[in-house]
């Protein structure tokens, strides 16, 4: 089995990206919405996958991802959009899947296809589409 090299995104061009798909007005607002997104996100990863997906994040967005916010059960899709929502401040399911979009869109990016799958695959059905990756999304 061939491993990837895992290669860090900066902290300044993750930021960015998140800032430009977010279309928000400051780095700040983008950070916040990293922050909430991936503490949801890493409580419903584990083990290597998790590890493997936080060697891709900057540093301290690698730590948020590693030690998460607990989770009882898996979120569907559209429970941890309202999740979002609720840890968000003045967030509606609306914005909060936009945020979500801005976010997971750029992990993805960061993660690549092979890594993704198997992040995926440790996921309720329908995330796939929270990443931006519908085509990766489909298990037979």
């Amino acid at each position: 089995m061939r491993k990837e090299s895992a290669v860090a995104i900066r902290w300044e061009a993750f930021l960015d990206q998140v800032r430009e798909r977010g279309e928000y007005d400051t780095p700040a607002e983008a950070e916040r919405c990293a922050r909430v997104i991936l503490a949801l996100l890493g409580a419903h990863l584990a083990g290597t996958v998790r590890a493997q997906l936080a060697a891709r994040l900057p540093e301290t967005l690698a730590l948020v991802l590693l030690n998460p916010l607990q989770a009882a059960e898996p979120l569907t899709p559209e429970r941890f959009v309202r999740a979002t929502a609720a840890w968000i401040e003045g967030a509606t399911e609306s914005t909060a899947l936009w945020d979500i979009g801005a976010v997971l869109s750029t992990v993805a990016d960061a993660a690549g296809d092979e890594l993704m799958e198997q992040v995926l695959l440790q996921l309720p059905p329908g995330y796939d589409t929270l990443f931006g990756r519908p085509d990766l999304g489909r298990r037979p």
